[in-house]
């Protein structure tokens, strides 16, 4: 900028808001309205993609693992429909997310479309809601998204005609974390690969966003680096942007990942913006993936 120039005020605020973010780490990115204050200023990001989507289905099933009733969402690439035998990808939303943000805040249905029109194999998204802020484990309360996820929805696509003797993992943020820990619980028999984007990975407890744990002893007993080695036979991309808080603790991680098929640390942040622009490589990689 020349040394005139005067910055706009949208410029200014944005500027001043990312770098508070930065300052404040990982625990303020998983903030849901500081993360989207900040997408609201920049209002960056990919346009929606003009591939059109395939079938979409949607419902609820009550949840003994949750407690709830618990929402889930169903996305087929064009041309397929709902009694085709196709793989499955779980797609874990990140913090304040729900079964829907998968489509409406990242277009993931349309992304599906557009890497299977260029030539991907077909594969099948499924959603579900995790819970505001569960990071996708057995919680003090009782609620266990993972144990949802395995014994409960999983079947639940299995009765639609979908393939889940092997299945591909994709989650941001939260999820990104989630999609990695249930990796590491499920292991290479059951899992084809991992697309994390921006995983929500700290090395300490002390440094962990308010409410993603129960305790130290909680953040222990998943502590997504100490399991790293569990992910051994599994192929794992990760990607997160070079201003993204949880940029450090994702590279040491992935330089520490067995079987890691790719690390991406493009220009980008903590936000939706990001998580568009690279949804279509790692569709690509799941769906690849997934066929082999």
């Amino acid at each position: 900028m020349p040394a005139c120039a005067v910055p706009s005020r949208r410029a200014f605020l944005t500027g001043a808001l990312g770098a508070a973010v930065l300052v404040a780490g990982g625990a303020a990115a998983e903030v849901p309205g500081v993360r989207r204050r900040v997408a609201d200023l920049v209002r960056g990001g990919p346009d929606r993609p003009s591939a059109a989507p395939g079938p979409a289905a949607s419902g609820a099933f009550a949840s003994r693992a949750c407690g709830r009733d618990v929402a889930w969402r169903l996305v087929h690439p064009p041309g397929r429909t709902a009694g085709d035998t196709l793989r499955v990808a779980l797609v874990l939303h990140g913090r304040g997310g729900d079964a829907g943000s998968a489509v409406e805040e990242l277009w993931l249905d349309r992304y599906l479309a557009q890497v299977v029109d260029a030539g991907a194999p077909p594969l099948a998204l499924a959603s579900v809601d995790g819970g505001d802020h569960s990071y996708w484990h057995r919680r003090r309360s009782g609620e266990d998204p993972q144990t949802m996820l395995v014994e409960e929805f999983l079947p639940l696509l299995a009765s639609r005609g979908l393939r889940t003797d092997r299945l591909g993992l994709l989650g941001w943020s939260m999820g990104g974390y989630g999609a990695l820990l249930l990796a590491q619980r499920l292991g290479p028999g059951r899992v084809a690969a991992v697309a994390a984007s921006s995983p929500a990975l700290w090395t300490r407890w002390a440094d962990a966003a308010p409410g993603a744990f129960d305790g130290p002893a909680d953040f222990a007993a998943h502590d997504a680096f100490a399991g790293r080695a569990r992910l051994a036979g599994i192929p794992v991309r990760i990607t997160c942007g070079r201003s993204d808080p949880f940029c450090p603790a994702d590279r040491q991680f992935a330089g520490g990942v067995p079987d890691l098929a790719a690390a991406d640390f493009p220009p980008g942040g903590h936000d939706d913006a990001f998580w568009r622009g690279t949804a279509a490589a790692q569709l690509g990689f799941l769906a690849t993936a997934c066929a082999g």
